[in-house]
């Protein structure tokens, strides 16, 4: 069902400082910062060869990000990304098997502009999961 790995998500206190990190120490390169209001985030992507790495920053004072920030204040892995062919065909499969859909099932808009879900970390050991539909 899942598809690649399309990012693994690092909630970070300090967008600009992190984003220099991986631009000035990893020599990475580093796009712009982008406000996705719905999901209450700032992210900045990684672009890397064979995936990306999303740096999220709370946007208001409402941003689950805030959340896991002040549980975590040096900041860490807050998600993974996998890709699948239809988002809704998937949600309907994991539903079927046990998986928690968060929110209210349907899919938002994500960063790439595409259909995102994501599924209860308790049923992932632990691990938020977002499905990007591709």
């Amino acid at each position: 069902m899942i598809g690649r790995l399309n990012h693994v998500a690092i909630a970070v206190p300090d967008l600009a400082a992190a984003a220099d990190q991986y631009r000035n120490t990893l020599g990475a390169t580093v796009r712009a910062p982008q406000d996705e209001p719905d999901h209450g985030v700032t992210v900045v992507f990684i672009e890397l060869p064979n995936t990306k790495i999303e740096l999220l920053y709370p946007l208001g004072d409402n941003s689950p990000i805030k959340g896991f920030l002040d549980k975590n204040p040096s900041g860490g892995i807050h998600h993974m990304c996998f890709e699948v062919e239809d988002i809704l065909a998937a949600r309907d499969t994991l539903k079927a098997q046990g998986a928690r859909v968060l929110g209210d099932g349907e899919p938002k808009i994500g960063a790439h502009g595409k259909p995102v879900l994501f599924l209860h970390p308790k049923d992932f050991n632990g691990c938020l999961i977002e499905l990007e539909q591709v």
